[in-house]
């Protein structure tokens, strides 16, 4: 008689590669946008200095 023993659980589907895209492609003329993640808003802007900022 074969016994069968309990498995792991199942091995997680391979990774997707990142989508990428430049700021510029992403911001076009503006300098904010806006993120739905979840049913939450984000704002994502880009300082005059050029860094970019995350906020709910």
């Amino acid at each position: 008689m074969k016994t069968t023993r309990p498995q792991g659980p199942a091995p997680a589907p391979p990774a997707t590669a990142a989508r990428t895209m430049s700021s510029a492609e992403l911001f076009g003329a503006s300098r904010e946008v806006r993120i739905v993640h979840r049913g939450e808003q984000y704002t994502l802007r880009l300082t005059r200095l050029g860094k970019l900022i995350l906020t709910k």
